[in-house]
């Protein structure tokens, strides 16, 4: 085995140890001190939102490219997403995200809705969807700190790129927490007129937690896959019962129409009453079974 060069240590031979490497400088705040984003990641989005006969605002787009941006570089440093190559960011975040805009629109959402993202991340869905609509309040929830840390950063920065290009941007908070504080919080239960989940729990689990934030008339719209094998069918059938106790009614189940998206679908589910005080319930009596 060759020797290692001299700088690698220091001390005597006896007591020699490793140098302390500099502390890694923090990933950036400004999407204009990161490189910019490979010219793939607006070809595919371009071509996605044509596809899907999305229009976005300018100002919108300003801030969800500037979204893009800091994900790609904060990426490199904490383990955000594993999607890392702007074109499958630009498809399968960003355009994904934005398939439940026709929706929403057409399910009556009001004009500058509140909407909070349960299970955040990366800030997919909920950040490019809230400054598409645009939302009027935006919350970005996610109990694991460092998302949490990007989320804050990248909602600030995207706000602020929305508002440069001449937009109006919701109000956007991260919040480092999980549904079940949420739900006992007199701010944030039956507050919400939209909560979207992506990748978060089982429909009829994502029902109970999700459904005592949403406003009487509100919409819980969850991200889900169909392999064609009728597990999608199955776990929509599941979450019935939970869902008529928790005061809510499944509105519809939409293909997205993207490209490369074919197996994705959105599960719509309506607040028709507000949801019974003992939802949610705790980790283990979910465990024991569904159905209130």
């Amino acid at each position: 085995m060759p020797e290692e060069g001299p700088s690698a240590w220091v001390g005597s031979p006896s007591t020699r140890v490793r140098p302390i490497s500099p502390e890694r400088p923090p990933p950036p705040s400004d999407p204009d001190a990161c490189p910019p984003l490979d010219a793939t990641y607006a070809t595919a989005l371009d071509r996605a939102l044509a596809t899907a006969g999305l229009v976005l605002d300018p100002a919108a787009r300003a801030g969800i490219d500037a979204h893009a941006r800091l994900l790609v570089a904060w990426n490199a440093a904490i383990n955000l997403t594993a999607i890392r190559v702007p074109a499958a960011v630009a498809l399968e975040h960003v355009a994904d995200s934005l398939s439940a805009l026709p929706l929403l629109r057409a399910a009556g959402a009001p004009g500058r809705p509140t909407l909070l993202d349960l299970g955040s991340g990366g800030g997919y869905p909920g950040l490019p969807l809230g400054l598409a609509l645009p939302a009027g309040r935006l919350a970005l929830v996610e109990s694991v700190a460092k998302k949490a840390r990007f989320l804050d950063v990248a909602g600030r920065a995207a706000a602020a790129a929305m508002r440069a290009a001449g937009g109006e941007p919701p109000t956007v908070e991260a919040l480092a927490t999980r549904a079940e504080a949420l739900a006992t919080d007199a701010a944030h239960r039956g507050r919400w007129d939209v909560v979207t989940a992506r990748a978060v729990a089982a429909l009829d689990e994502l029902v109970e937690l999700a459904l005592p934030l949403v406003a009487v008339g509100g919409l819980l719209v969850a991200w889900k896959r169909d392999a064609g094998d009728g597990a999608l069918d199955a776990e929509v059938a599941a979450a019935g019962p939970i869902l008529a106790a928790a005061g809510g009614k499944l509105e519809t189940v939409e293909r997205v129409s993207v490209p490369g998206l074919e197996d994705h679908r959105l599960v719509v589910v309506r607040a028709m009453a507000p949801a019974p005080a003992r939802f949610p319930r705790s980790p283990a009596e979910r465990r024991r079974g569904r159905g209130g």
